[in-house]
């Protein structure tokens, strides 16, 4: 049977806790599959936001969301690309938002696609500023999820500096959780924070 890969652990833990109707984010939009699973997870009355550096990205990921408008009559949330940082996140999206979020992806590394310049990576300053600015806009209960990829040059100081911030984060404020291969020290992990209530 195998355990689930970690882009679909990271699916299970937000669909798990996000529910139709509320708000959601994807920190790194890349292809656009976060995107979409997030805007269906969320459905037509709710709202998402994205957010990638690259305008290939947001080309992909508008083509995907446009295809599963089209096959599912306009049942996703509406969503809202911006060709900004994650870094900047906190202060481009809506002061509403603050506090109200169900849930926050991110995806780290490079945009996987067969154009997309591979030396065009996330980065450890501006995605820990992320991370750190996404549990201020989650809601109780509310999750953050990142996948890390340590396997290419760069991720794993990325990989590192997210596993550090998570591992600061005080209990009260977050249960902070990784799945992980622990026989291949390349692989990709994903780290979970599942803001505390009350």
């Amino acid at each position: 049977m195998g355990f689930l890969s970690v882009l679909s652990f990271a699916h299970k833990m937000v669909e798990e806790r996000l529910s139709p109707g509320e708000r959601a984010v994807d920190a790194t939009v890349g292809t656009g599959a976060d995107t979409l699973f997030l805007a269906k997870a969320a459905g037509p009355r709710g709202e998402v936001y994205g957010f990638d550096i690259q305008p290939e990205a947001l080309k992909l990921a508008e083509e995907r969301l446009r295809r599963a408008r089209e096959d599912t009559g306009n049942s996703i949330a509406p969503s809202t690309l911006l060709l900004k940082s994650h870094a900047a996140m906190a202060d481009e999206l809506p002061p509403s938002w603050r506090g109200s979020v169900g849930a926050i992806m991110f995806n780290f590394g490079y945009l996987p696609s067969d154009d997309a310049d591979k030396s065009v990576i996330t980065l450890p300053d501006s995605s820990v500023a992320a991370l750190g600015a996404s549990l201020d806009l989650l809601r109780p209960g509310g999750i953050v999820t990142a996948v890390l990829y340590p396997g290419h040059p760069g991720g794993e100081l990325e990989a590192e500096a997210a596993m550090a911030w998570a591992s600061s984060v005080p209990q009260q404020t977050a249960s902070a959780i990784v799945y992980r291969q622990l026989q291949r020290r390349t692989a990709p992990y994903v780290i979970a924070l599942e803001k505390k209530k009350g």
